[in-house]
């Protein structure tokens, strides 16, 4: 059997495409090419592929876009696992997951069996991750071999100062709009003066500890996710374990160390700026005293709601974290995977804030 033949409007290829026949293909494809032309479509069956290396993967794109060019549409179908690693590694062109065509569909209980079949796999991962970053955080306290020397300051001025402006931003709206919104109807009641009471109490033991949460999660957590999925899909985390270094002590564990601090800091920041806000309405809109709602305010707050604060702000940070690097290590598929990974980061870990927050504001209250 030849290595090349042509069924209806696409071209089968058996056995291997390597730099032994990569020419051969090249010539049929181009012997064949005015009836092609003709069809207007064309396809590559890849089923009967078992091996393909970095010329087969060239002589392919080139014929891709030699029919491109006379607008003919291409698709490479039933590609293997394997083949498909090799086209999406070696091959010049963007090649999207929709040009690797498969015939045959999953059946709905194949498709359900291989969604749990991931799921559970993936939390195996994810609490085998969580264990190793457990690990190595409290065990690189001790122990700076393996790590990367003054990368903690680095990574510590990347998430928290840099978020000091927008953490700041939105924790004073926050304080100002909630102010706002409550205060005609406490002012109809003559209760002007709770507003201290429900400013304060919701920035510390809610707002603040939360919105921080989100907003590092959507801008630190995805800078976590796409760096890392970036060294996973350009082969640097191999690179690594080569020299004999440890992906997360040397990758993970600043990132880890500068969430840890930062948070609980951003936290007590936005409660602080979040309580102006709501200040600012007390003194103007209900005519509260300065005097009187620094008064309320100390008589209100307790130990614990700051406790709460900063005791959220450390699971928070943690979540974040983890998420991060678990989709960053999880990424496949090239630029393309970097970006998924980058998405299904921060969706995730704010979907997991808000979980983890109502699981604690129960274990609270």
């Amino acid at each position: 059997m030849n290595s090349f033949e042509f069924k209806n409007d696409t071209l089968v290829l058996h056995d291997g495409l390597t730099i032994k026949n990569a020419e051969a293909f090249l010539n049929f494809v181009s012997a064949n090419l005015s009836s092609i032309k003709k069809k207007g479509k064309f396809s590559i069956d890849l089923s009967n592929l078992s091996t393909i290396d970095s010329a087969g993967v060239a002589a392919i794109d080139q014929v891709i876009e030699s029919l491109k060019k006379s607008s003919i549409e291409t698709n490479i179908i039933n590609a293997s696992e394997k083949v498909q690693n090799s086209l999406t590694v070696f091959s010049s062109l963007e090649l999207s997951e929709k040009e690797f065509e498969k015939t045959r569909k999953l059946g709905y209980f194949e498709g359900l069996g291989d969604k749990g079949f991931n799921f559970f796999d993936n939390v195996k991962y994810f609490i085998y991750l969580a264990a190793d970053m457990f690990y190595w955080g409290v065990v690189g306290i001790f122990s700076k071999k393996g790590q990367r020397k003054g990368e903690f300051v680095i990574q510590s001025n990347l998430i928290g100062v840099g978020a000091l402006p927008i953490v700041g931003l939105i924790s004073f709206l926050i304080g100002f709009i909630l102010s706002l919104q409550s205060a005609q109807q406490l002012r109809s009641f003559g209760a002007n003066i709770f507003i201290v009471d429900l400013i304060a109490i919701s920035m510390t033991r809610e707002m603040g500890p939360l919105m921080t949460a989100i907003i590092i999660a959507g801008r630190s957590g995805s800078s976590i996710a796409s760096e890392i999925a970036t060294m996973k899909i350009s082969e640097e985390l191999d690179a690594l374990k080569t020299m004999g270094l440890n992906p997360i002590k040397y990758v993970v564990l600043p990132k880890l160390y500068a969430m840890t601090i930062s948070m609980p800091l951003l936290t007590i920041f936005a409660d602080i700026i979040g309580i102006a806000g709501g200040f600012l309405i007390g003194i103007t809109y209900l005519k509260l005293s300065p005097t009187a709602f620094v008064d309320r305010m100390a008589n209100v707050m307790v130990l614990k709601d700051i406790i709460t604060s900063i005791v959220k702000s450390f699971v928070f940070a943690w979540l974040i974290t983890i998420v991060g690097v678990f989709f960053g290590l999880r990424a496949k598929g090239g630029a393309g995977g970097v970006g998924r990974s980058t998405t299904a980061s921060v969706v995730t870990a704010i979907f997991m804030v808000i979980v983890a927050d109502s699981i604690l504001g129960l274990l609270f209250y």
